[in-house]
């Protein structure tokens, strides 16, 4: 019989292994990103090909309870040899951000129902904000300024352009003003989705609050004898 690996040798087997595939998945982690982000695809004459690189499916439980939309100016500046070349650009096109509650959060806690006055609270969770979306496919102008504008000058214009632009809706759309309309919304988003429920399981014209974490200082104290799912189930 052939010698047998001692436990040290096993051990440092095992560790070897498990890095080689650790390696394995991080450089094809890298060539991935490296693939869908710097390598152009091209067709066997040569030229660019159109296509969708890289696409991945995302569960979501959030529910959109509202969303802004309008145009946006953004500008930007750049300068070369020591400022000799100078370049500008401006650009405007639409926007849109939406608002969402994620309702997976919601757990039988955040519940709370009042019999005597068919009342039932929900402590829903703040309303967050989506991604900007600034359609620069659609903008309605687009002027770019300098005596000479080298290539690499208008892509550093094109990059802080769109990066001004976003920054511009993003800040639009976390305004107080926004974010109240958004909670708002949400407020009747919630009663609307939850009011047929409680009419069918009997409760008549049921008044349907709900709260976000920054009001929940100083709001009164339900009766939490009956819980969501007895009303619902129409048990006392």
């Amino acid at each position: 019989m052939g010698d047998r690996l001692n436990p040290k040798q096993l051990i440092g087997a095992a560790v070897a292994l498990s890095l080689l595939i650790v390696a394995a998945f991080v450089g094809k982690a890298l060539y991935d990103r490296v693939s869908d982000s710097y390598v152009v695809e091209r067709k066997d004459d040569g030229s660019a090909v159109t296509k969708v690189v890289r696409a991945t499916f995302t569960r979501a439980s959030s529910l959109k309870v509202g969303s802004l939309s309008g145009n946006v100016q953004a500008t930007a500046s750049d300068t070369r040899l020591g400022g000799m070349l100078t370049s500008d650009r401006v650009v405007k096109a639409p926007f849109s951000v939406d608002y969402f509650v994620d309702v997976s959060r919601l757990r039988d806690r955040d519940y709370r129902y009042d019999p005597a006055t068919r009342t039932l609270v929900i402590d829903a969770p703040d309303v967050t904000i989506g991604a900007v979306n600034v359609d620069e496919a659609r903008r309605t102008l687009s002027e770019t300024r300098g005596v000479f504008v080298t290539r690499d000058a208008m892509d550093t214009l094109s990059q802080r352009a769109s990066a001004s632009a976003q920054a511009s809706a993003e800040a639009e759309a976390k305004k107080p003003e926004r974010i109240a309309q958004a909670r708002d919304n949400a407020r009747r988003t919630l009663a609307q989705l939850l009011a047929g429920p409680l009419e069918a399981a009997g409760v008549a014209d049921p008044r349907i609050l709900v709260t976000f974490p920054y009001e929940r200082g100083s709001r009164q104290d339900w009766d939490r004898t009956k819980t969501v799912e007895q009303v619902l189930g129409n048990r006392s």
